[in-house]
């Protein structure tokens, strides 16, 4: 039967334990996997723009031996030129898996629900869980283990978030989350990963205050204000969000160990200054490199 990625919440703790070391073991030496995938073909399905996810899949399918297209939103307009079951049962006689990078979370269980292959959630305006994997796969780089970490999460209540809720509940890591009322993270999300979060021993808190959040947080992961089709509302959120930036002025307030976090793109002066994204805290770009390890972990456990 074919496996999916449309959430790590459907993954076990066995399966994300192998895919964390088979992410290790493909960084450690990439060279041992050349021509593992050879004469398979992946199919990116993209809505929006994207630097990471696009660069990260496309470069390591060719690391693993195979092949690449990219269908970008003029080359196929999901469920608008062509109905997505149809896109999905004619891209299975064609590929041999597809990441799709989405707007609506529907399109990516619609392309699920109807192809043959595997199917990879690139990004939804729901879950972004490729982001979540690899971000747990650089906190036990950096720290050894996850157990028992404590992370305080500042700024959106978003896709970014319910993911990372979904990958540090299920691995034992404490989260606070600091943000605005009324930017809070999906109810449900939040209730079910909660419940996830005592069964592991860790803990979910939601506060309004990022100083509280960070006081004994190893961890502070922070992201956009203004996320993609968000736009309109800049504004607003820009005044909403105002006091959540991430600067020197917080880290001073946090534990002189802790590291930074960021999905990227980054917008600076915003969420995060220049400071802290380029300082000695900043583990953003070995986040960004470790999309490609967990992106091709996560290649082989679907098509071998």
């Amino acid at each position: 039967m074919k496996k999916d990625l449309i959430s790590i919440k459907d993954i076990s703790k066995d399966e994300i334990d192998e895919l964390l070391e088979l992410a290790q073991a493909l960084k450690v030496d990439p060279s041992a996997y050349y021509e593992k995938l050879k004469g398979k073909s992946l199919g990116l399905i993209f809505q929006k723009p994207s630097n990471r996810t696009r660069v990260s899949f496309e470069v390591g399918m060719y690391q693993l031996g195979g092949y690449s297209v990219y269908l970008g939103p003029d080359d196929i307009k999901l469920g608008t030129r062509e109905a997505t079951k149809d896109i999905a049962q004619t891209l299975s006689r064609y590929l041999d898996i597809i990441v799709a990078r989405t707007f609506s979370h529907r399109e990516v269980i619609g392309l699920a629900e109807n192809a043959t292959i595997p199917v990879i959630n690139g990004l939804s305006d729901l879950l972004h869980p490729c982001q979540g994997l690899a971000d747990i796969f650089t906190i036990r780089e950096k720290f050894g283990q996850l157990e028992g970490l404590n992370m305080a999460y500042i700024g959106d209540g978003n896709n970014v978030l319910h993911s990372l809720l979904y990958a540090v509940c299920a691995t034992g890591v404490h989260i606070k989350i600091a943000v605005p009322k009324g930017y809070e993270p999906d109810s449900a999300i939040l209730s079910e990963t909660s419940k996830i979060a005592k069964a592991k021993g860790s803990k979910v808190e939601l506060c309004h205050d990022k100083e509280s959040a960070i006081s004994d947080a190893d961890i502070i992961y922070t992201d956009v204000w203004v996320s993609m089709g968000q736009e309109n509302d800049r504004e607003k959120r820009f005044s909403d969000f105002k006091n959540f930036q991430v600067g020197l002025d917080l880290l001073k307030k946090a534990r002189p160990e802790c590291v930074v976090m960021h999905c990227l793109p980054a917008h600076r002066g915003e969420e995060i200054t220049d400071e802290v994204l380029d300082g000695p805290h900043s583990i953003v770009f070995d986040q960004a490199e470790n999309r490609l390890h967990m992106q091709k972990a996560i290649l082989l456990q679907l098509l071998t």
